[in-house]
């Protein structure tokens, strides 16, 4: 999931996660390889996370410079997803807990001096939530500011606990209306609804995150409903508006997946002031 999906590729500063580092050694080169039971036992213990890929560096995941780490597995079957390849958690590369903590602390004191951390996207983190709670945990440990990248789909899998464990969450907000939402994820809204709902409650930080797709995202009735469940996070500290683009094409078409928005365009200047207008209305910051 998730991750600034539609503002960047992933092909820059990516990372297949070994880099020649005998630090990080794969379970497996092919997690195909690795049977359904051991792929379950290894979401419900976190003792191996399913790897898409890593980010040293970023500066659009949370503040300061992040360490991001891409998991994969995910529910939702967005029409605009930048990494279709990160739905099936078999198409990540098993890594144990301890080597993937011993990479992150190598960057510790970078992190901290730039007011960074590390960023968990996807995917959907909710996915492997067992290994992003001990992740996260170790993390804390180490001073790190911690962020979850999420569409709150899964947030049901993450007590108030884990959530006050989270330093900062980016939640996507892929729609307002129940149907659009429906038509956009093949999923229901009401999971990211009550995640927003718990966020705001236990007052953790949220950042939103909304792509504007034209023609499917962008009605102004769409638009409305998405400010106002925004409006409604008193723990809300920003609204990042981001343009829809094709970056990801390529993927779909690898994947032999019909992508249906190939002839969609990035939305204009003139559609995006009037998205922001929309959410600044409500006196929400927007990016």
């Amino acid at each position: 999931m998730g991750s600034n999906k539609l503002a960047r590729s992933r092909y820059a500063f990516k990372t297949s996660g070994n880099e020649g580092n005998s630090e990080l050694p794969e379970v497996s080169s092919n997690a195909e390889l690795l049977t359904t039971s051991t792929i379950q036992t290894h979401i419900d213990d976190g003792s191996m996370g399913y790897v898409h890929s890593y980010e040293i560096g970023s500066t659009m995941d949370g503040p300061g410079i992040r360490f991001v780490l891409f998991l994969t597995g995910c529910k939702l079957r967005c029409q605009y997803c930048h990494n279709p390849d990160t739905w099936d958690i078999r198409n990540g590369k098993p890594y144990a807990f301890d080597k993937m903590m011993k990479k992150i602390n190598s960057y510790t004191e970078v992190l901290k001096i730039s007011k960074g951390g590390l960023t968990i996207s996807g995917g959907e983190p909710g996915f492997q939530h067992a290994f992003v709670k001990k992740i996260f945990k170790a993390a804390k440990k180490l001073g790190l500011h911690t962020c979850l990248d999420t569409s709150g789909f899964l947030g049901a899998n993450f007590s108030d606990e884990d959530l006050m464990d989270i330093d900062l969450h980016l939640l996507d907000i892929k729609s307002g209306d129940p149907e659009v939402y429906k038509l956009v994820t093949k999923q229901p809204i009401q999971p990211t609804l009550e995640l927003a709902e718990r966020l705001s409650r236990l007052n953790r930080p949220v950042w939103v995150r909304f792509v504007l797709v034209p023609g499917l995202t962008d009605s102004w009735e769409n638009v409305e409903k998405v400010a106002d469940i925004c409006a409604n996070i008193q723990s809300l500290e920003r609204v990042e508006i981001l343009r829809f683009h094709q970056l990801g094409k390529s993927k779909w078409e690898q994947l032999g997946i019909n992508y249906t928005l190939a002839e969609t365009e990035t939305p204009t200047l003139e559609l995006v002031e009037r998205v922001r207008s929309q959410f600044k209305a409500r006196n929400l910051t927007v990016y």
